[in-house]
């Protein structure tokens, strides 16, 4: 399988699975979620799925500092409905991570470790997502700006073409090459990250 190199120099995101340790899953439960797990989830790469990844690595850092996340322990409330523009596709990204499930998640085992109605939608915040530690109830919203990040100006009539299948191969290749450095500047320059990530504490 081959993709962007830039997806390895990630950093990847830990947290201790107390399910997958009791079902024997993964050993004692501590494990990584990668980028490139999350363009499989959602089968691209785009400023909105690095927006959601970075999101949710500054959000849980905010929520435990030192401490390893629990996956399935948190709560993913979104303040606009899921159809809403590109909020399904974040809150995917997100709750896949933290180990959040909608109404049709895993419901436990009698009663203890469910992942069901973790998710959210339509939730009134000032923010674009929040999360909640259900453990201590503290939570924290966080808001996302790729326009801090602009794409390169050739990138919007390159997409064109490709849209309309008038592009030529090295056209299309041009365009999808300057789609993914945008998305590594997003993720890999880390001085920007206070810019485009907006965490406020509730």
């Amino acid at each position: 399988m081959h993709y962007p190199a830039f997806y390895d120099k990630i950093q990847p995101i830990k947290l201790h699975d107390s399910l997958s340790n009791f079902l024997g899953a993964i050993e004692d439960g501590d494990l990584e979620i990668t980028y490139l797990d999350c363009v499989k989830l959602a089968g691209h790469s785009c400023p909105t799925v690095a927006g959601a990844y970075l999101m949710t690595r500054k959000g849980l850092d905010e929520l435990y500092g030192k401490e390893v996340p629990k996956r399935g322990s948190l709560k993913v409330s979104m303040r606009d409905s899921e159809t809403n523009g590109v909020t399904g596709v974040i809150c995917n990204v997100i709750s896949f991570i933290v180990g959040a499930g909608s109404a049709g998640g895993f419901k436990g085992l009698n009663g203890n470790m469910a992942r069901n109605n973790l998710v959210n939608y339509d939730v009134p915040m000032d923010g674009e997502v929040k999360l909640t530690r259900i453990d201590i109830d503290k939570s924290i919203t966080l808001s996302y700006d790729s326009s801090m990040v602009p794409a390169d100006a050739t990138m919007q009539p390159l997409m064109g073409k490709c849209m309309k299948g008038i592009a030529t191969s090295e056209e299309q290749k041009k365009f999808g090459n300057l789609w993914q450095e945008r998305v590594e500047k997003i993720l890999l320059s880390t001085e920007q990250w206070d810019n485009i990530i907006t965490i406020k504490n509730n």
